[in-house]
């Protein structure tokens, strides 16, 4: 059985669950409203409140040991809103047969329950990560469903969206949506930028690649679908622009269909269905259009990308940075509290702290953005990024064989989100 202790870190020998940690029952909120991001939506009670940029230090409840580096506690705080109650996972990288990577559904352009994915990849425990696409005004157009930020899992997944296109809080300044929190190669957490870059060439010609499996593509840009997208329309790509969402779709567009490297189809509408292994489309708008119209049935293309940045990430998902060096980002919201998920390193980066606060309930108010940086700075974490809120906040461990939710998700139930964050067990007991 797991090993329960009030305050006292736990360090004996391997357990396979969290054992009878009751789930608090939920308490259904409004829906979402598009335009305020994904898990985040106006909370009528902000205008009410006085703003406030901090939180207490975080009350231990209760700390149990899911495995030998991974201890998972309860807390209570408040903020600006009332009580609060949370759920934080404490990793250390280093231990071994433990490794923390991507929660995701089996495609791009799909949405999974945390406790679903985590099932599916065998996951002793995990959070909700990045924002999404998750609604359309536009007549016709598909939400996708996909994250706004890039995701690494082994290589480069997708790429960023243009820091208008994206779903959730104002960026603090200084940030955006190309920022991630990761492990990298050196086995440690980090918070980065990851920058896609890349070329198609054929022949003569060379088109910048400025797009990878993204719901939105910048102004005047070509990217890549891959068979990792799945088989959503990838129409959304060309609507909006760099700095407006929800700006109309362009009418300035092509789809290129390259099949083992060789070109099999021109069109000038952006298509939808499954994209087999062996093949790429690219997409273009405006002059990334403009250059794919170039392209001929039978023309060989040769297609590279990848991800630029001080270091290689084995993981990454986006999130934007609330916590630096143990310092709170200026100009972080200060309004609306609401469930909050967030994800933080050490100094060293040797551990991995994953953060889920309840809200919008009696027992839990929630934090507003910059109280969940002070909340996270007095739990000791010097690097931190907020990532999707709201009714998308799920916290799960793994008990009995199968992930049970063990947060408050405030529409009541899980939501289906984009991916998450999960810790796994390597070896004959994972």
């Amino acid at each position: 059985m797991p090993r329960k202790l009030t305050i006292v870190l736990v360090t004996a020998g391997l357990v396979g669950g969290v054992g009878a940690v009751p789930v608090r029952a939920g308490v259904p909120g409004p829906p979402d409203v598009d335009g305020a991001g994904s898990g985040e939506r106006p909370d009528a009670r902000a205008a009410l409140l006085p703003s406030s940029g901090t939180a207490r230090k975080p009350r231990f409840t209760s700390v149990t040991e899911l495995a030998p580096g991974v201890v998972f506690k309860t807390f209570e705080t408040t903020g600006v809103g009332g009580p609060v109650r949370g759920d934080l996972l404490d990793v250390d990288l280093r231990a071994p047969g433990v490794r923390v990577g991507l929660l995701r559904p089996p495609e791009v352009a799909a949405r999974r329950t945390v406790s679903a994915m985590a099932d599916a990849q065998r996951a002793l425990a995990g959070i909700n990560g990045d924002f999404f696409n998750i609604s359309e005004t536009r007549p016709g157009v598909a939400a996708t469903g996909s994250s706004s930020g890039p995701e690494v899992d082994g290589g480069p997944l997708k790429g960023a969206v243009p820091d208008g296109q994206r779903f959730g809080p104002a960026l603090p300044p200084g940030t955006s949506a190309e920022d991630v929190i990761g492990v990298g190669a050196d086995r440690r957490g980090h918070l980065g930028r990851l920058h896609l870059t890349g070329t198609i060439r054929a022949g003569g010609t060379r088109i910048a690649l400025r797009g990878l499996n993204q719901y939105a593509l910048p102004v005047g840009g070509a990217g890549a679908f891959t068979d990792e997208w799945g088989s959503v329309s990838r129409w959304r790509a060309v609507c909006g622009t760099d700095t407006a969402r929800n700006d109309p779709c362009s009418t300035n567009t092509a789809e290129v269909t390259v099949r083992r490297g060789v070109v099999t189809k021109v069109a000038e509408e952006v298509g939808a269905g499954a994209i087999p292994q062996d093949t790429t489309v690219l997409v273009g708008r405006e002059d990334g259009a403009n250059a794919l119209r170039r392209l001929r049935p039978g023309d060989r293309v040769r297609i590279g990308y990848g991800f630029t940045g001080p270091r290689r990430f084995r993981f990454a998902i986006g999130g934007f940075p609330v916590l630096r060096d143990g310092e709170p980002l200026k100009g972080l919201d200060p309004k609306g509290p609401a469930p909050r998920t967030a994800a933080g390193v050490n100094r060293d980066g040797r551990r991995m702290y994953l953060v889920v606060v309840d809200g919008r309930s009696e027992r839990s108010a929630g934090l507003t953005v910059a109280e969940l940086a002070s909340l996270l700075d007095g739990a000791g974490v010097d690097d931190a990024v907020n990532l999707d809120g709201g009714g998308s906040s799920t916290f799960v461990t793994r008990s009995g064989g199968k992930a049970v939710v063990r947060n408050e998700p405030s529409d009541g139930r899980e939501r289906a989100v984009a991916n998450g964050i999960g810790v796994f067990l390597t070896g004959p007991r994972s």
